[in-house]
């Protein structure tokens, strides 16, 4: 686990018409999206249904305060992990990372 609690937005939930199949505890998966050519650092959240439902935020304008932003997540993650869906609103969600972060030597 990590030392301290890491917080994280999903959004673009409207766009993949998900924001309704969302409940606190659900565990999403996080997987970084190579292939994104909006954004290199693009985290991509899969539901338990193995379904795309959204993005880790990564601006200024979509990232809500005391979360971390996909940029300063993406190289303390590895290329897949899980995440504990803590809060919901109507077009995001705030999760808490669930996996070990790579060791420093690893990245």
């Amino acid at each position: 686990m990590f030392n301290a609690k890491i917080y994280i937005t999903v959004n673009h939930l409207d766009d993949f018409n998900t924001t309704y199949m969302f409940r606190i505890g659900d565990i999403l998966t996080l997987k970084k999206d190579h292939d994104n050519c909006y954004d290199d650092e693009a985290i991509a959240a899969y539901s338990k249904h193995k379904t795309k439902c959204g993005y880790v935020a990564n601006s200024v304008g979509s990232v809500c305060r005391g979360t971390y932003s996909a940029g300063r997540v993406y190289d303390k993650i590895p290329e897949e992990c899980g995440c504990i869906v803590r809060f919901i609103s109507e077009d995001h969600l705030i999760a808490e990372l669930a996996e070990e972060r790579k060791e420093e030597d690893d990245v």
